[in-house]
């Protein structure tokens, strides 16, 4: 069987990445995970308030990307179940375009049903936008989120961008489980 072409790159891109970029330990990630929700609720009560309904969070709270003609990206977060990490997780992706640049974000999806959750846990590289839709949500000027958010069976939010790449897109973004 062939692989997708995008599927190629991204396996490129992810042999190039700096040797240690994947090693951070169980305690490193539930730190920085803490942290990213923190600076998340800071930012946004109303994003608590839907934390509160979700089945399951999934914190990536830094995503490195990087572009010039091609791009990718790669994280490492965790999922919380009842506020407590459940599993570790890989995010990464590629891409093709005009692109040059580069940036670190936070990237936090809430799973607001128990069925997305669980379509999530039981696949084996879930992907954006075919395995599942996340409705991304943008901080308006008052920092309001929007009352349809919580509806959404998958919400997530992207924050804290640094660099000169902007982009808040999740689609086709692939998401794995690793042992930790």
């Amino acid at each position: 069987m062939r692989r997708p072409a995008s599927l190629t790159l991204l396996a490129a891109l992810l042999t190039v990445l700096p040797a240690g970029a994947g090693a951070a330990s169980k305690a490193e990630i539930d730190a920085r995970v803490t942290g990213a929700l923190e600076e998340l609720y800071g930012r946004s009560a109303a994003a608590r308030e839907l934390s509160a309904k979700a089945s399951g969070i999934l914190v990536f709270p830094r995503v490195l990307k990087a572009g010039f003609g091609v791009g990718g990206e790669y994280g490492e977060g965790s999922l919380l179940v009842g506020g407590q990490p459940v599993q570790y997780y890989r995010v990464a992706s590629a891409s093709v375009g005009f692109q040059i640049g580069g940036q670190a974000r936070a990237q936090v999806l809430m799973f607001m049903t128990d069925a997305a959750l669980e379509r999530f846990r039981s696949s084996d590289g879930w992907e954006a936008g075919v395995d599942g839709s996340i409705a991304i949500i943008e901080f308006g000027v008052g920092e309001d989120i929007s009352t349809h958010s919580g509806t959404e069976p998958i919400v997530g939010f992207v924050f804290g961008n640094k660099g000169l790449m902007y982009n808040l897109s999740l689609e086709g973004t692939r998401f794995w489980k690793v042992t930790k």
